[in-house]
């Protein structure tokens, strides 16, 4: 039995990974008088009066709403609301195996941004923080920004700043097993949708100063035609020198390779064009952009993929379960660029001196330190 007839087979057993359990127990008159009629009215009254309370009285305080489309799954693209439900369900599954903290799938059978946006907010009451996932590009930006405007809680697109964090990360150690210095290091970044884009963002503020962004066009420029609006706005601070062409022309000479792209688009000429020890995260999934031993006989020193069967896994897991956790036990209100570079950071600093080295850059997804430096790193740094 192959891996995907197996995982098929254990969905159908699962019917579905979730459950919901009783905290409280229901075996007598008074149980029943406690838990609900007339004893519920008491919490009600008191949230009645101060909303707040309700962080104190209800599962809001730890609960987290995992919010999809289903426009944007995985490598799987566009298949809708009810297709994306084992994705979100498996999500949930991560939020409380990895962090403590209850997740619920909710996967809206519409991609308009605004009914999104509304369905969210009418849905927030019952919520600490709400993880947006697998949403295409541009909506995902605006649904995201307009719903940190509009709500008190945590809004989080995991896609874009889980994907994020988890590369700094890596990148911050791949550094020391260089001995690159950030602001020296030519960077390309290929794919310029959610996660592309966010990424670029997080190693621009860490103090990386050379960027550029490419996409299937090739390098993307000012002068690039049908870029989207976020696109536009990311050519006033990345590629300064304005420069056009080719991915592999974008490759020669430069450091740091992230591809958030298509498989087997970067050949080993081009690594061999990159600069000495050059450091190559190649994302995509199941078939990264370059296979890992061939980017080694090229010349890179370092390389990371989304695989668990390669070295340098780079996977969301070890940010977002931590995030949410800190945001949530720390009442946060967003989730700021501050926290996530802290995040980065927690992460990096698991990984001693006497252990970093080239296959090894980034903590196992199951090392139990992970959520707890990372909650700890979030809530350090939540403005009261």
């Amino acid at each position: 039995m192959t891996l995907n007839e197996k995982a098929l087979k254990l969905h159908e057993e699962w019917n579905g990974k979730l459950s919901t359990t009783a905290k409280c127990q229901v075996k007598s008159r008074e149980d029943l008088a406690l838990a609900y009629t007339p004893g519920v009215a008491e919490p009600c009254k008191v949230i009645a009066n101060d909303t707040e309370a309700a962080y104190k009285y209800t599962i809001k305080a730890n609960t987290v709403a995992v919010v999809s489309d289903g426009s944007a799954v995985l490598g799987l693209g566009n298949i809708g609301a009810h297709a994306a439900m084992p994705v979100m369900e498996g999500k949930c599954v991560l939020f409380k195996e990895f962090g403590g903290v209850n997740a619920f799938p909710i996967c809206l059978d519409t991609q308009d941004t605004e009914e999104i946006i509304k369905t969210i907010v009418h849905i927030a009451p019952a919520f600490g923080g709400i993880n947006l996932e697998d949403i295409s590009a541009p909506r995902c930006f605006e649904i995201e920004s307009r719903l940190k405007e509009l709500l008190q809680i945590p809004v989080f697109h995991d896609d874009q700043h889980g994907t994020a964090i988890v590369v700094l990360a890596g990148i911050i150690n791949a550094l020391k097993v260089t001995n690159k210095i950030k602001e020296d290091c030519k960077v390309v970044v290929n794919g310029a949708g959610s996660a592309g884009i966010a990424i670029a963002k997080l190693l621009l503020n860490y103090g990386f100063c050379h960027l550029t962004l490419c996409d299937k066009v090739g390098i993307l420029s000012k002068q690039t035609e049908n870029l989207n609006w976020m696109q536009k706005e990311m050519m006033e601070v990345t590629n300064l020198e304005n420069a056009t062409g080719t991915l592999a022309d974008a490759l020669k000479g430069a450091d740091i390779f992230i591809g958030v792209s298509a498989p087997n688009i970067v050949t080993p000429e081009m690594v061999s064009s990159m600069n000495k020890d050059s450091i190559l995260f190649a994302m995509a999934n199941p078939v990264p952009e370059i296979m890992p031993d061939l980017a080694k006989e090229a010349g890179a020193k370092v390389v990371g993929t989304g695989r668990s069967d390669f070295p340098n896994q780079v996977n969301n897991v070890i940010a977002f379960p931590g995030i949410f956790k800190g945001a949530l036990e720390g009442r946060a209100t967003q989730i700021t660029e501050e926290m996530k570079l802290a995040a980065a950071n927690a992460i990096a600093g698991l990984v001693s001196e006497e252990d970093l080295n080239e296959d090894f850059i980034m903590p196992e997804a199951f090392d139990e330190r992970v959520c707890e430096a990372v909650s700890n790193a979030v809530k350090a740094h939540i403005k009261k």
